[in-house]
């Protein structure tokens, strides 16, 4: 059987890159899936609909779209990698984190140890939280193999 596993978070490492790569390399039978990763595009997805003057009609309408995307994926995965960098903060990430608890879908998240205490409540909700891309294959590795 084939897995789907939907990468959210933090879009300006390579961490997405690193978990494909040892996911491969160890053969697992895994599909991977993400929103968009391209900050402009995904910032513009709602300028399909037409041109705002508000910055937050534009943001709205461009969630709304992207959210199409996201929950589907989100539905449809078997577990959820959740990326929270150190250098932006990622309220879309921890509004999937939210999301994948409230369906139920089992999530790891994926952070270092500075944000423990402002992600306590996600951590709480996760299966597991790793520090490491290299982490998350080897959760993905026992996980699929045992």
């Amino acid at each position: 059987m084939q897995w789907n596993v939907y990468l959210s978070g933090e879009i300006h490492t390579d961490w997405r890159e690193k978990i494909i790569q040892g996911c491969q390399q160890h053969d697992l039978n895994i599909s991977f899936t993400s929103a968009v990763t391209d900050h402009d595009a995904s910032d513009a997805a709602g300028d399909l609909l037409g041109a705002e003057e508000q910055q937050f009609w534009r943001d709205h309408k461009s969630a709304k779209v992207n959210a199409i995307r996201i929950k589907n994926q989100i539905a449809s995965c078997h577990v959820a990698v959740i990326r929270f960098g150190d250098k932006y903060k990622q309220w879309n990430a921890a509004f999937d984190a939210g999301y994948c608890a409230a369906l139920g879908k089992p999530y790891i998240t994926l952070h270092d140890e500075a944000l423990i205490h402002p992600l306590k409540e996600v951590d709480a909700q996760a299966q597991a939280w790793a520090t490491t891309p290299e982490q998350v294959v080897e959760i993905l590795v026992y996980t699929l193999t045992q």
